[in-house]
Parts: structure tokens; sequence; C-alpha cells
């Protein structure tokens, strides 16, 4: 008896010895805090005093944590600590379950990275405007977090975000969500000033599985493209973008998912690639609002991956148009491709220019469903559309939404299985409403975002 308890009394050591080692190491220069980093053990907590730190080269971080005890480098109080200088946190392989949190960098661009190699690490709470060509932060790594930054003040070339990976495979398993993205100034049209850029087109052909979510952007333009998706397999969801003269493009890559987001004075969406799923969104005050590319080339018949590659079986559902300039538009292109097998059904398109301008090819497209208001219908096909009254009255965040009297309700019979959720993140049950809303009772999980609900500042 008395060999069994001495076991069991080792192994409770064992087990909870990281905990008994655990520190928190409060730090007042850039040497102690690499110094700090280079010793730090799971469930370490450094912290850096309240001030100005001007860096000579990079902080190296390579140390590993753990799933219930990741190491915490943070700003001792939040946004008052600031990193300035010629280097900032640089994540490499291994590094594995470290946490940056509320430190304001001011350092020079592209000097925050997560590298090839390294995974679950997590930049929170951070503001973001480093001066110069680059990128505010670059994200090569697995399994990464970013979540409820600021990065604001751009005014040269680069991007605030950009993801990476590794040979021909993008960075996989990210969550981006709840960041504030605010006021990047025009490059003048030079190409790469996307405020958000997920990916390149060596990895167009590989799939993330990651989530960009809830984030903000306001007063971003730096180039055309305003996020640039240039990979497969990225949901796209609830996310706001509001007077950014800068379009979200789907570039490259296929099977992504568009749904929830709300377009408001803003270029809206261009499509480009196959097989994405673009449904529940809400535009207003767009020009245009919906644009179904030209397809330049046909990568799947062996084009460059930098190709506009031919749209194809696009589809483009339940969304809600309000007083876009210009609603869905296919743009002309000197021997354009077009786009084949897409899919225009239940949208609303209330007000504003024609409902539909397309200048290519559209093969054995289908237009369904579709409710116009205030709107001619433009180059929409006989049979495809009805003119009604949707009824859509605003809500107190001011987008419209349909009434509980609305003529629409329950009027789609056909089942769409892909249509899970409307644009206030409720759940779609058949037979669903035709727009972006479905009348519901369930909770509201999504909704045009404002500047508080996002960023270093806000509530969680």
């Amino acid at each position: 008896m008395k060999k069994i308890n001495l076991i069991g009394f080792a192994l409770l050591f064992v087990l909870g010895s990281s905990n008994l080692f655990a520190a928190t190491i409060t730090v007042a220069s850039i040497a102690e805090l690499q110094n700090a980093i280079n010793k730090a053990k799971p469930g370490d907590v450094i912290l850096l005093k309240k001030g100005v730190y001007t860096t000579t080269e990079d902080i190296t971080i390579n140390r590993e944590g753990t799933a219930q005890q990741p190491i915490v480098i943070a700003a001792e109080q939040l946004s008052e600590t600031e990193i300035t200088g010629k280097g900032g946190f640089n994540l490499v392989k291994p590094a594995k379950y470290i946490i940056i949190k509320g430190f304001k960098f001011t350092h020079l661009a592209s000097k925050a990275k997560t590298g090839n190699g390294t995974s679950f690490c997590r930049f929170t709470q951070n503001i973001f405007e480093t001066p110069g060509d680059g990128e505010d932060l670059t994200v090569a790594g697995t399994d990464q977090e970013v979540d409820y930054n600021t990065f604001q003040n751009k005014n040269a070339m680069g991007r605030f975000v950009a993801i990476r990976g590794e040979g021909k495979q993008i960075a996989e398993r990210l969550h981006i969500h709840h960041n504030y993205f605010s006021t990047a100034a025009s490059q003048g049209g030079k190409n790469g000033a996307e405020a958000f850029q997920f990916g390149l087109s060596g990895f167009s052909m590989s799939m993330s599985n990651s989530v960009v979510e809830y984030n903000l952007f306001e007063k971003c333009e730096g180039e055309n493209e305003l996020i640039s998706v240039k990979a497969g397999g990225v949901i796209l969801r609830y996310n706001t973008i509001r007077d950014c003269p800068a379009q979200f493009t789907l570039r490259h890559g296929n099977k992504n998912q568009v749904y929830g987001n709300y377009f408001v004075n803003t270029p809206g969406l261009r499509i480009f690639g196959d097989d994405h799923l673009i449904f529940s969104n809400y535009f207003e005050n767009c020009k245009p609002a919906i644009t179904i590319g030209n397809g330049g080339a046909e990568v799947a018949d062996g084009a460059p991956l930098t190709s506009h590659d031919r749209p194809d079986r696009i589809l483009i559902a339940f969304n809600t148009l309000i007083n876009n300039k210009e609603n869905i538009v296919q743009t002309p292109r000197k021997d354009g491709l077009g786009a084949t097998y897409v899919t225009v059904a239940n949208n609303i398109i209330q007000g504003g220019g024609v409902a539909t301008k397309i200048s290519g090819p559209m093969t054995e497209a289908q237009w369904k469903g579709n409710i116009l208001f205030k709107v001619g219908a433009g180059d929409l096909p006989a049979g495809s559309y009805q003119t009604t009254d949707p009824k859509l009255v605003k809500d107190a965040s001011g987008t419209f939404h349909l009434s509980a009297n609305s003529p629409l309700l329950n009027t789609v019979k056909e089942a769409y299985p892909a249509i899970t959720v409307d644009m206030d993140g409720q759940p779609r049950v058949s037979p669903l409403e035709p727009g972006a809303d479905e009348v519901s009772t369930a909770p509201v999980k999504a909704s045009i975002l404002l500047p508080n609900q996002v960023g270093h500042l806000a509530k969680k």
C-alpha cells in the first residue's frame, strides 16, 4: 500500500510540475525581453513594462508552450507598451502556443511574422501602425489566430495582413476575427497594396480550411483590391466592408464561401475561380455590388495560375442588394471566356441601376426566383424574376430586413442545402425567404459592425 501511494505521489508531482515552475516575469528592456523569451517555459507570462522600446533587430521566438499552458508575451498595460525601431516579433520554427498580446507596434513594416513550421500562435489586442513598404503582419504557420487587433493608417505599399504558406501549400486552419482595418491610403494604382491578402497565385490550388469572420474594414483603398483571396477552402463571413473604394476579390482558388457579409459604399465583390458559394450577403450603395468575372483563361485546362480563371459552377443566391448604382455585372474582356454554370437565384434587388448588365458569355447559366423592386431587369432573362414590393424595413442597425408582413415569407420551396444561415447568423429553415434575411426568432449572431465591436479595445 505504501508503495502505491508513493507512485501516485510521484505521478501527481510530474503532472503538476509544469504548473509549479511556470512564472510571471516582468522586464523593462528589449534585451531583458529577449532573454526571458529564450528561457521561457510552458505557462510563463512575460510582461514588458509601459513605455516605448526601440529595437535594432528582430525579437526572435522559437519556444514551445502547450495548449493548456501557452507562453504569453504581453504588454504590462494594454496599448501602453510600444515597440518601435528596426525589428518586431519574429516567430520561427518550432514556436508553438505563443500568445502576443496588448502591444502597439510602430517598428518597420514586414517585421511581425509567424514563419513556416510555427503552429498554434496568436496575435491579440495589438495595434499595428508600421511605417514603410511591407506588411504589418505576415502569417505563414498553421493553426494561427489573429483576433481583436487594430490595423491602421497604412500609407505605403504592402498589406495590413498577408497570409502565406510553405511550398505550394497555403497556411491551414487559421482563425482571423474581430480585427479593425482602418485607413489605408491609395498607392496610385500600384499592385500589391491590398488591406488583406490571403495567399498568392502559387498557393491557389491548395486548400486552407480557414475562417475569416467579424472583421471591419473602413476607409481602406491602397489599390483596386481590398481583400484578395488567392487560395481555396476559405470561409469569409460576417465581415463589414464600409466606405472602402476597393473591391473584395476571389482572385485565385476554388471552393470558397462568402456569406453573411455587409458591403456598404464600396465596389462590392468580384469572383473568379470555381465552385464558390456566395449567399446571404448584404449590399447597399455599391458600384457594383457583385461582379461575375469574365474569364481570361481556364486553369483547369493548364493555363497559368496567375490567370483570371474563368468562374465555373458559382452559386450566387439569397443576397439582398439595395440602391446600388450597379447591381450584378459581368465586365467586358477582349476574347473573354465569360463564366459557366453560374446560378443566380432568389436575390432581392431593390432600387439603383439595372439588376444585371452582362458583357460576356454566360454558358449554361441559371437565373431564377429573383425579386425586383423599383429597378429595371437589365439583362435578366424573362421568367427568372418577379417584380414585387418585398416590404423591407430598416432595423436599429440601419440595414434593411424583411418585415413580418412581407409577401415573400416561406415562398422558396426548392431545397438549397448549402444555404444554412442568413445575414444575421440565424439558421435558414425550409421553406426559405428570398434575399439575405430569414425572418426568425433565433438569436442574432451577426450584424453590420461598428468600430467599438472590433479591434484592440473591443469588449469580448
